[in-house]
């Protein structure tokens, strides 16, 4: 007699739901875990100097692009509250980012977005600038998004700078931590977090098929977060405190 599917019960039907229920949670919620010990840790010790915020840039325009790019490709929907989430994010850590900064600053020359001196990109004085930029940012790409919708080469490539830029979120954390040869003020815990989620988000990359750019790029992710560990071992002795501001990267 043929072998014949049987349908699944309703407490199989039920427990199926409830794991995919709780696997697009920790995908739309799990990504800003990490940043909740190194926010504590800023706002405890008033010094964000061992905290890079090019870490906040890659995240915002990674994000960012995500957001454009599924109105190309219509991809997990928990992936595009992820990115929308993490946005809002990344935008309280530059808030304190900016107000701690501010306090131990002795310059009182104001730098804005405003000024376009390239020189000081991503080191404006306002918080209200990195939101000038943003939003200037989700302007342009927005427009040339919608213009080159029907071209699926601008699509794909769309696709494949936003998972590529987030996967490099932890490159400057890592310079960072290189230049001052310790990883004084930054929080373990946030790179223990990004590991075991980048781990944990390239596996549903790959279990719910998300296109090829993600999972490709969520393993190189892992990497970097994984370079980053050995350096808090390299410099494990090098615990000194940062007297001074690090060179900008």
């Amino acid at each position: 007699m043929d072998n014949v599917d049987l349908p699944l019960t309703l407490s199989e039907v039920t427990i199926v739901d409830l794991v995919s229920w709780i696997a697009s949670g920790a995908m739309i919620f799990g990504g800003i875990v990490p940043y909740i010990p190194q926010y504590r840790q800023i706002k405890k010790t008033e010094n964000a100097e061992g905290f890079s915020t090019y870490v906040c840039l890659a995240l915002l325009v990674a994000n960012t692009l995500r957001i454009l790019f599924w109105f190309g490709v219509h991809f997990e929907l928990p992936l595009l509250a992820q990115s929308i989430i993490m946005n809002f994010t990344m935008m309280v850590m530059l808030h304190l980012c900016t107000r701690v900064t501010q306090l131990n600053e002795m310059s009182t020359k104001r730098r804005a977005f405003l000024d376009f001196d390239h020189r000081y990109f991503w080191k404006w004085t306002k918080f209200r600038d990195y939101i000038q930029f943003m939003c200037v940012f989700t302007l342009i790409g927005g427009y040339i998004t919608y213009m080159c919708l029907d071209y699926p080469v601008y699509v794909e490539t769309l696709g494949f700078l936003a998972v590529f830029v987030e996967a490099l979120l932890g490159a400057p954390q890592f310079w960072r931590n290189y230049q001052n040869k310790c990883t004084v003020g930054m929080s373990v815990k946030m790179v223990g977090f990004w590991t075991s989620g980048d781990t944990f988000k390239t596996g549903y990359f790959l279990v719910n098929k998300a296109p090829m750019q993600f999972w490709i790029c969520g393993l190189l992710q892992v990497g970097i977060d994984i370079a980053i560990l050995l350096q808090v071992w390299i410099y494990r002795k090098n615990m000194h405190p940062i007297a001074k501001p690090a060179k900008p990267i």
